[in-house]
């Protein structure tokens, strides 16, 4: 894999140039499909740039994305020998596994906090330390209940926050959300918390 930096800008080209570049990447793909190692270094600093654009709109975290373009440069080599140029350009099929990849890795981060919550929601009781669990129990479930009377976004918010340790810019980032939106959520929830929290 090429060290060349993901976040150059990708150079602008005039129109009557475009096609040129877009046989030229056809072509070191066609090579690269039969193991031609050059010919993929040529087609990763090509691609990288726009490869890169796309995990960065999709993730809007630098790191998360630089990591993402990196596999999905690994399989634009792997499979070098599917691509048909009748489906797309090069640079559009190169795109779509890029954006295939950070969606992925959007959906793998919900899951790791879903599965958090539900250790959460599920937590039960040891045979040992019997008073102290009940004790914890009975917290953890005026907890949840308090949740549960919270709006799904303030409890969404809450939830990243407090659960999964999210910045409220993270968590307006893995929403889609203003961080005004994700700081209102987050304010109203806790307060709503507090309330619900005292009275019970």
């Amino acid at each position: 894999m090429r060290s060349t930096s993901l976040t150059a800008p990708a150079p602008s080209l005039p129109g009557d140039v475009r096609p040129l570049r877009a046989e030229r990447l056809r072509g070191l793909v066609d090579r690269t499909a039969r193991g031609d190692r050059e010919a993929y270094t040529g087609l990763y600093e090509e691609l990288a740039p726009s490869v890169y654009g796309i995990a960065l709109r999709v993730l809007r975290d630098s790191a998360q994305a630089e990591e993402v373009a990196q596999e999905a440069l690994l399989e634009v080599w792997r499979s070098a020998p599917s691509y048909r140029p009748g489906r797309g350009s090069v640079t559009t099929w190169a795109c779509t596994i890029a954006h295939r990849r950070a969606v992925d890795r959007v959906r793998s981060v919900r899951a790791s906090c879903e599965r958090e919550q539900r250790v959460v929601r599920e937590e039960t009781t040891r045979p040992e330390q019997v008073a102290e669990e009940v004790e914890r129990s009975m917290e953890a479930a005026r907890i949840r209940r308090a949740l549960s009377a919270l709006s799904a976004g303030q409890r969404e918010a809450l939830v990243l926050a407090y659960y999964c340790g999210y910045s409220q810019r993270r968590i307006a980032d893995v929403l889609d959300l203003p961080l005004g939106t994700v700081k209102s959520r987050t304010r109203d929830g806790l307060l709503r918390l507090r309330d619900a929290l005292r009275d019970g």
